[in-house]
């Protein structure tokens, strides 16, 4: 193995929660007087932390979101979440597999610890997941495309950065990986490839991740 860490994001890598976020954001956004496309909400908010849906909404439109729009969204995303949402296909066979090998791995994303929570639970993904292994925009200042996220995960895992990996589907996350230091292996089953060119390399099939790691 040529890394000593694997870093996950979690949204579209792990547990398939684009869709049905991104579909739920922009139909928030638009109720509230700013139209957007379920394409719009993909390419200017996924794999960024809720700040940034403040700050574009209010850069473009000099507008503030209500006080309660993060509780309202995600209440709406948690509902959904517990009625549709499923691993990634080949989340499970992944994580079998580096546990079996004695590799280490967390993951490390722009939602919140409970999103996260709600996520695995309802995914059974939780079962891979210790509290030491989950990192949160939470959990530092500025998120994705600031490297910091990254930085505090290998930092508590006691990995050198250039020692990780980060497994990311996102141009924001890619950016924060490069940053960082780290190599990023971009899964590119949702995100067209040229979004995801700043990648160490590209894949399309998380099954394949394990191989492409040796």
């Amino acid at each position: 193995m040529r890394y000593d860490l694997v870093i996950f994001d979690n949204d579209g890598v792990l547990v398939d929660s684009e869709p049905i976020s991104n579909g739920l954001l922009a139909a928030y956004l638009t109720e509230l007087g700013h139209p957007t496309s379920y394409e719009d909400s993909v390419r200017d908010y996924m794999g960024s932390a809720m700040h940034r849906v403040h700050d574009l909404v209010h850069e473009r439109t000099g507008q503030r979101l209500p006080d309660d729009f993060d509780d309202v969204f995600h209440g709406r995303v948690f509902a959904a979440f517990e009625r549709e949402l499923r691993p990634v296909a080949g989340a499970v066979q992944v994580l079998e597999k580096l546990t079996a090998d004695g590799v280490p791995y967390c993951v490390a994303s722009s939602g919140s610890h409970e999103r996260i929570r709600v996520g695995h639970r309802t995914t059974g993904l939780d079962r891979w997941f210790d509290a030491g292994r989950v990192f949160s925009s939470q959990d530092v200042g500025r998120g994705k495309p600031a490297p910091d996220l990254f930085l505090h995960a290998a930092e508590r895992m006691g990995v050198p950065p250039r020692r990780c990996v980060v497994v990311e589907d996102s141009p924001l996350g890619v950016q924060a990986a490069n940053a960082a230091g780290m190599d990023v292996y971009g899964f590119t089953a949702m995100t067209p490839a040229a979004r995801l060119a700043g990648a160490t390399r590209l894949f399309s099939n998380l099954e394949d991740l394990p191989d492409l790691l040796v």
